[in-house]
């Protein structure tokens, strides 16, 4: 029987139709087909959330669909889109819905990308007018087959988002650029207001759950983002619940504090499918608050560490207490150089400078 493949450009899925009129959808992940399946644990009940019915999350869903955007809310399967997108919250996924990578703990597909969509940044701008965003969040998939890595892309849609939304201020949750020299640059360059690169897990669980990327180049990157503009916000976020050590999530915070990350991310990771990595456990909502805890402690202008929290979970709401924690944090220092004998500002009197 004849087969025809049909492709859905929107979600970046691939069809197989029989001629009598039967469709089915292969594998989003065919690269884990072949792997044993680890059972999906059932929830406790501090992961447990209603189906969304808000009559804005509907609205919301309705923009989206109108402008052909991919969303990571959808194609990642967070939990919380219901809340999110009732608030007029969603992630823009840029650059289709296709990743070249194959991370054990993603939803997103995996696959051979389509060409860049060049009236993507234009519509994604659209959108964001539209529903009159006060801050908006664009990640993308990884794109390992295009020169930059899709740092062009991203300038772009920043740019478009600054001409149609002046007063929306925007958070970038950019891929790790792995090999593409130069690709950081591009995107600092065009000024978003908040760079975010997620480390994900702990050094050790790289080889199994991230092993298309670099533990200490992602380290580099964020440590990079702030020497390029040391205004630029920058944020990074953990998943738990994979095996990690609380010593070893401990770690990870001396080592974004040493690249001067100013917001870390903690949540609980949530299995996919049977297909992808098991969750070693649930974390309790007690050791999300120990976490953040700590994570204040070691000098985090912000902290977003619960069993829901995701990257862009509260993301405008986040950027305000961000931008507030940074200026009450100036004005500190500003009031402890005053306090010292012949400082003033941390400009020594008599400095013309």
């Amino acid at each position: 029987m004849p087969i025809r493949t049909l492709v859905n450009h929107q979600a970046g899925s691939i069809a197989a139709a029989a001629a009598g009129g039967r469709e089915s959808l292969p594998l989003r992940h065919p690269e884990k087909a072949n792997r044993s399946d680890n059972p999906i644990q059932r929830k406790p009940a501090w992961m447990r959330v209603k189906a969304p019915t808000h009559p804005v999350y509907h609205e919301t869903r309705t923009v989206m669909r109108e402008n052909c955007l991919v969303t990571v809310c959808e194609e990642a399967a967070y939990p919380n889109i219901g809340e999110c997108w009732a608030q007029r919250h969603a992630t823009m996924m840029i650059m289709g819905g296709i990743c070249t990578r194959a991370c054990a703990f993603c939803n997103v597909a995996t696959g051979l990308p389509e060409p860049l969509d060049v009236d993507e940044p234009a519509r994604v701008a659209d959108a964001v007018a539209r529903l009159d965003l006060r801050h908006v969040v664009v990640t993308s998939v990884d794109r390992d087959d295009l020169s930059d890595g899709g740092a062009g892309h991203f300038a772009a849609t920043i740019r478009a988002i600054r001409a149609a939304a002046p007063g929306t201020t925007i958070e970038v949750l950019t891929p790790g650029f792995l090999r593409k020299d130069g690709a950081l640059e591009v995107v600092v360059e065009a000024r978003p207001d908040v760079l975010n690169h997620n480390l994900e897990t702990v050094p050790k669980l790289y080889p199994i759950v991230r092993p298309g990327a670099r533990y200490y180049h992602s380290l580099r990157l964020l440590d990079q983002a702030k020497r390029l503009d040391p205004s630029l916000f920058t944020k990074s976020g953990l998943m738990v619940g994979l095996g990690e050590e609380r010593g070893e999530v401990l770690q990870v915070m001396d080592d974004l504090r040493s690249a001067e990350v100013d917001f870390l991310t903690i949540g609980q990771y949530l299995q996919p499918t049977v297909k992808h990595a098991a969750v070693a456990r649930f974390v309790e909502p007690a050791e999300f608050e120990d976490h953040a805890r700590m994570a204040r402690a070691k000098a985090f202008l912000l902290v977003s560490a619960t069993p829901l929290t995701r990257s862009s979970y509260h993301a405008d709401r986040d950027f305000a207490a961000l931008r507030e924690a940074r200026e009450a944090h100036e004005r500190k220092r500003r009031a402890i150089a005053g306090a010292v004998p012949g400082v003033s500002n941390g400009t020594q009197e008599g400095d013309a400078s």
